[in-house]
């Protein structure tokens, strides 16, 4: 999970309801039936790990680091166009399973990383080698390896993954055929704002980008909460205002309340979760949230650059990110053709949250395959 607009906007204040653009059902691609692309899949949700046999899982040297990736190939002809997915916070290349399964099977070489930190992949121990830089690097450098250096490649994106995906777009646009990123906008640089002081400023000390910020505070909170119970919160939160995590207050909730997980996630999906997280710990990811000053520093280049990349942008009318002040006026005012200039679309979708490629895989699939179907 990721802040939003405020550090772009002029002001902070709550906006009257702006019309904007829904998917209210509207057609997919005919020829294709997402829902039933393959006989054993009558309930997606219910599916057991064996669905993602034919994934392979290999360990590449990128960028001085070593880097866990899953793949999983479409028509195998060695020119199948390449999908890079890009995963966000609390999330592994696992959250790219339904989407990696139905666009294989249209042909395309799905590609999915552990960003560094997470999982399988290598974690660098100093804070500094989590910013932007470092990890478009290994973007960079991951696209390289796949497609021999001389190709470009499409990309999604969601959450963290969204704004690297953004930042790659604007350091290398030569890397990236389209775009689809999902849940965070861009979020051009505000020379005037430091952003954790702006963010703590606005929503105070408990917000849960501030309470990122001390190295190992926060760690040794998760710990005494235990990974499956912090994993449960994030994965399933689906709440339009803001993420607050108050010192030892358990999310806001009862130490003994009980939840059930929502359709789109099972128990067995959960567990390949805790199992990584308990492994690798939360260190790495969080090292992203203690990167977003520095970022803003090594930004400074990029203040008023644009994405001069094609780009289909979705979110959930859910999601926190899209109730976050400024973004519907961003979404509708022109703000955001003006720094995107070739957005094609800003698909909302009614009920989806922040996770909304779990929650929706199907129509999800169908706005990445219909989007870049137009460039093959």
């Amino acid at each position: 999970m990721f802040l939003c607009r405020y550090l772009s906007l002029s002001r902070f204040q709550n906006h009257l309801p702006l019309r904007f653009r829904r998917f209210l059902g509207k057609k997919p691609d005919p020829t294709i039936d997402f829902s039933t692309l393959h006989e054993n899949q009558t309930n997606r949700r219910q599916e057991k790990m064996s669905r993602l046999d034919g994934v392979e899982h290999k360990t590449l040297k990128v960028n001085g680091i070593n880097m866990h990736v899953a793949e999983k190939p479409g028509s195998g002809s060695g020119e199948d166009p390449i999908i890079l997915f890009i995963h966000g916070f609390p999330e592994l290349w696992y959250t790219w399973r339904h989407q990696m399964t139905a666009l294989s099977s249209l042909g395309y070489r799905t590609i999915a990383p552990d960003l560094r930190g997470y999982g399988d992949t290598e974690a660098p121990e100093r804070v500094e080698d989590y910013t932007y830089l470092n990890v478009v690097g290994d973007m960079v450098a991951l696209i390289d390896a796949v497609t021999g250096g001389d190709k470009a490649v499409f990309v999604v994106g969601h959450d963290w993954g969204a704004m690297i995906a953004w930042q790659l777009c604007q350091y290398r646009p030569e890397k990236v055929k389209a775009l689809v990123n999902m849940s965070v906008l861009f979020s051009p640089r505000n020379p005037d704002r430091v952003p954790v002081p702006t963010l703590r400023h606005v929503f105070g000390n408990d917000y849960y980008i501030c309470r990122f910020q001390k190295p190992g505070e926060i760690e040794a909170e998760f710990k005494n909460i235990g990974t499956e119970n912090v994993l449960k919160e994030f994965l399933t939160y689906k709440t339009p205002g803001p993420l607050y995590l108050p010192k030892d207050k358990y999310f806001k909730r009862s130490e003994n309340t009980a939840f059930a997980l929502p359709p789109w996630l099972t128990q067995e999906d959960l567990d390949y979760y805790v199992t990584k997280y308990d492994k690798k710990g939360f260190t790495g990811p969080i090292n992203y949230y203690r990167n977003i000053d520095r970022n803003w520093e090594l930004t400074a280049p990029w203040t008023g650059a644009k994405i001069h990349v094609p780009v289909k942008f979705i979110v959930g009318d859910q999601d926190l990110t899209y109730n976050s002040p400024g973004a519907k006026e961003y979404i509708n005012g022109g703000g955001f053709k003006r720094d995107v200039p070739l957005l094609d679309e800003a698909v909302v979708i009614k009920g989806l949250g922040h996770f909304l490629h779990e929650e929706n895989p199907d129509v999800i699939n169908q706005h990445i395959h219909s989007f870049f179907h137009k460039f093959l």
